[in-house]
């Protein structure tokens, strides 16, 4: 892309700007911004986007498999399940974009180490969990791995380095998330560098077509894969590619399965199944009235009692019809270090602009049928989101212990 193709480009969205210091770089340092500039979908600026707006349709409660249901048909469903696993019809996709961060870590979060006598990574813990299923099927499964833009290299090479943690390199297979830009409260895109356009990633609803760009679904076609279960990298007791969850969802017909908890809280901060308009549905839990918190079902149950843990199933089938409608795009404000004007490097302490993400609660919407699936809170969800308290390394460390792990 040349300058004036980039200006033209940047004149069609309004973000003359970004070319401001164009002049100042060196010869590398131009490349690489034209280069991010005619990689870069503007055009998501313009979307349609929730904008904040309150949701106007009706909500209701929503039938859940339960575990005295589930248990009835426990064997049922794993026979089933497996079965299909055992032809080919399960694909996975691990959702690790993410760094550690939070925990302080400046690697990916799957990397972070979470043992205390010995190494136990994040990513090991997932694989280990899958290994179960593939030892039990006798088949390996092939798993995708989306990363991004600032940890791609670094995970790819971790996993080389530990040799898939014993997975068959030949069924691991890695993608980049797609990046969109992030900007002030005006829409104006900030610069991360006199070089470099402020991005991130496009949210975790963002997976599938970002898979599809990869060209990856050239293998889930050639392979015959039906359904794909993704899982999201900070949850290290979740199960993967669960035979039990895949079979109910497949006895049930439905496109799309969600896994789900009991909420141990009215304000618990999960998103809740629930009915919208009545059709399956995810409300977030800021979006949950006192009304809603407080409802009750026909046996005096809190009525939007079972919340996600971001482990799904999804039809390919479905996946494919629906990957050229339009997503909404949600705006999450920030904080987002940029450089200001005069080239100055701002760190704010307080959010100063939005990122734009697509969520895969969206995605639930858009299939035609959803079973929720309950599983046992303090067995398949121990989310690590922070280093001490709450959803942490130490919370998930006990609960780890408490389900056999050695650490």
């Amino acid at each position: 892309m040349t300058h004036r193709e980039a200006l033209e480009k940047l004149k069609k969205y309004g973000q003359e700007h970004v070319l401001r210091f164009f002049d100042e770089l060196s010869e590398s340092g131009q490349a690489e911004l034209l280069a991010q500039i005619e990689e870069t979908d503007f055009s998501v600026l313009s979307e349609d986007t929730d904008g904040g707006k309150k949701d106007e349709r009706v909500i209701t409660p929503i039938k859940v498999l339960q575990l005295p249901q589930i248990e009835e048909k426990k064997e049922e469903y794993r026979a089933k399940g497996l079965e299909a696993i055992r032809t080919g019809k399960l694909g996975a996709v691990l959702l690790a974009g993410g760094m550690g961060t939070r925990l302080g870590s400046s690697d990916p979060k799957g990397m972070y180490d979470i043992g205390l006598t010995k190494h136990v990574y994040i990513f090991q813990r997932l694989i280990e969990n899958l290994q179960d299923v593939v030892k039990t099927a006798g088949c390996p499964i092939h798993l995708f791995v989306m990363t991004s833009e600032k940890n791609h290299e670094a995970t790819v090479s971790f996993f080389k380095e530990k040799e898939y943690f014993g997975y068959p390199a030949d069924h691991v297979h890695f993608f980049r998330q797609e990046m969109v830009p992030a900007t002030d409260y005006d829409g104006k895109v900030y610069m991360e560098s006199k070089s470099r356009i402020a991005t991130s990633p496009n949210g975790n609803g963002g997976w599938f077509t970002s898979l599809q760009s990869a060209g990856l679904t050239d293998i889930v076609d050639k392979e015959g894969i039906e359904y794909i279960n993704i899982f999201a990298v900070d949850n290290v007791l979740q199960r993967i590619a669960d035979p039990v969850f895949f079979g109910a969802v497949l006895e049930s017909g439905s496109e799309c399965g969600s896994k789900v908890v009991k909420k141990n809280a009215p304000d618990e901060g999960v998103g809740v199944m629930c009915l919208k308009d009545g059709h399956p549905s995810i409300v977030e839990y800021y979006e949950l009235t006192e009304e809603l918190m407080e409802a009750k079902d026909e046996n005096g149950e809190p009525a939007y009692n079972f919340g996600v843990i971001l482990n799904y199933l999804f039809s390919v089938k479905a996946l494919k019809r629906i990957v050229n409608d339009r997503m909404p795009l949600h705006i999450v404000e920030k904080k987002i270090p940029h450089i200001d004007e005069n080239g100055d490097l701002i760190k704010p302490e307080e959010p100063n602009g939005h990122k734009y993400e697509k969520l895969v609660l969206d995605m639930v919407e858009m299939m035609d049928s959803g079973v929720p699936f309950e599983v046992v809170r303090e067995k398949e969800f121990a989310p690590i989101k922070n280093k001490t308290g709450k959803d942490s390394v130490e919370s998930a460390r006990e609960l780890l212990k408490q389900n056999g792990f050695e650490l």
